[in-house]
């Protein structure tokens, strides 16, 4: 009969071996041994790739998001069932550019591809580590490919999402550190090629300088997907779904005064897309709550539970005063 004990003790031996090689060349042992003890883990279950489809599908809007999350998916099934039948597999990157405005679920959709490529086998644990400039540029010769080195460790049998990214690619007349992170990273992405996936994320115009800034950075990246700003009637779908959430609703006209806040701010890099629905719904609880306390002593204690939920007209327009969004049709109107 087996001993149990043979199982634990080959592993000993194999990471004896392993701590013996990988500390021969220097390093941080520290964070090497992370890893290694990390890889003799056995990743947690996660959801399937159904579940994590319906996940994607049930984001609001983003259809050419959608329809091409949906192709790459299908492209990587294929090409695994092709070489189950020794076919010959289409070589392929499968880092990622993701181009668009702030908060438009660049970073969501890249949490749901980790979790899909892991779902698919492509990646051992399928987890999201999220940096920008600031996590992998040093501010002195030497540390900056360390400290890439370290967020490409942590996302290691996952998803490297550099938000920002263009900032890594400084201007050519001044000393930059941003270069070596680059640098680094397209190293690392080679090395660890069957481990590692990268995306980089950042507006479109700026995406578009970061990828000319190394000869071979471009090259890296198999596809590029734009995310486009949300629309009024998305941006009220996405603000309803805060609202449900949190357990308000919106009282008599106050959908259309919501529907012309989130249509009055101008599209554009300085948009702040759901995070703008985000703000009026969390200034509008600001103001509602200054609404309700000027009712003193009895009055306040006596309020219905409806009218602790509701949002009026007024609550919406004064959260848009307070971030100088107010629609200037309403506002004339409300002065009268």
């Amino acid at each position: 009969m087996p001993n149990p004990l043979d199982d634990v003790t080959r592993g000993l031996r194999h990471l004896g071996d392993r701590l013996r090689v990988g500390t021969s060349g220097g390093g941080d042992r520290a964070d090497w041994l992370a890893d290694q003890l990390d890889s003799l883990r056995k990743p947690e279950p996660g959801p399937t790739l159904e579940e994590l489809h319906a996940e994607l599908d049930a984001l609001v809007g983003l259809e050419t998001v959608k329809e091409q999350v949906r192709a790459l998916v299908a492209f990587l099934q294929v090409q695994a069932a092709r070489a189950e039948h020794n076919l010959p597999e289409v070589a392929t990157s499968q880092h990622l550019v993701f181009l668009g405005n702030p908060s438009t679920g660049k970073t969501t959709v890249a949490r749901l591809l980790a979790q899909m490529y892991r779902a698919m086998g492509l990646l051992r644990k399928g987890h999201l580590v999220e940096i920008d400039r600031a996590g992998l540029v040093g501010q002195y010769v030497g540390l900056t490919a360390i400290k890439t080195d370290r967020a490409i460790r942590r996302a290691l049998d996952g998803v490297l999402f550099i938000d920002e990214a263009y900032a890594l690619a400084g201007p050519e007349e001044r000393l930059d550190f941003g270069a070596e992170a680059i640098e680094t990273l397209l190293k690392r992405m080679e090395d660890y090629r069957h481990r590692l996936v990268v995306i980089v994320a950042g507006y479109p115009r700026l995406m578009d300088r970061f990828l000319d800034s190394n000869p071979g950075l471009r090259s890296r990246f198999a596809r590029e997907i734009v995310f486009p700003d949300y629309s009024t009637d998305e941006l009220l779908a996405i603000t309803g779904k805060f609202l449900a959430e949190n357990q308000y609703r919106l009282g008599e006209g106050a959908e259309e005064t919501l529907r012309r806040v989130l249509a009055n701010p101008q599209r554009g890099e300085g948009f702040g897309n759901a995070r703008f629905a985000r703000t009026i719904f969390e200034q509008a609880l600001n103001t509602q709550a200054l609404r309700l306390a000027d009712l003193q002593g009895a009055r306040l204690a006596d309020l219905e539970r409806d009218e602790l939920m509701v949002l009026r007209s007024e609550d919406l327009l004064a959260a848009a005063r307070g971030i100088g969004e107010e629609p200037e049709l309403r506002r004339s109107f409300w002065r009268r």
